[in-house]
């Protein structure tokens, strides 16, 4: 993607603000949107969305993972949950067992395709908050580490 649409995409809205928190909620907004852009521009063009992303980088970083558990740690429905997960299994990105220990419940893995499709998208995020890192220098980094971390715990 050329740096030009690539920054035409990233525009920021000059919004009024109606609260003193709105200049934070907006550079939320638009800084997940300018983190995932290109991953979501790769995961378009593999017939994927960010909900299979998603799914992908948990299975990732738990192999053998119940479906239970996902959707635990994904935070949503197992309605949410069916119509991308299937879609992963049935274009071979997971595979799905029984598990010897509890007969009723499925355990998740990437298989090699799943693993390349996961890695490249999450890379392209990688970059992008590498180079704002960059940017920003150590304390800068380790601000929003502390800010995400609240807000990630205000669960």
């Amino acid at each position: 993607m050329a740096k030009a649409s690539r920054a035409a995409g990233l525009h920021r809205a000059s919004l009024d603000k109606l609260h003193d928190l709105d200049a934070a909620l907006e550079l939320m907004y638009y800084g997940w949107r300018g983190m995932t852009l290109e991953a979501d521009d790769y995961l378009a063009k593999q017939g994927l969305s960010r909900p299979h992303h998603r799914i992908l980088y948990v299975v990732a970083r738990r192999p053998d993972i119940a479906i239970g558990a996902l959707i635990e740690i994904l935070g949503i429905s197992k309605q949410a949950v069916n119509r991308p997960l299937n879609l992963l299994l049935e274009r071979k990105l997971l595979t799905s067992k029984r598990s010897p220990e509890q007969h009723r419940s499925k355990l998740l893995r990437l298989t090699e395709a799943g693993r390349r499709i996961e890695q490249r998208a999450s890379d392209h995020e990688r970059k992008v908050l590498r180079e704002a890192f960059d940017r920003a220098g150590a304390s800068g980094a380790a601000g929003w580490m502390g800010v995400m971390g609240a807000i990630a715990d205000n669960n």
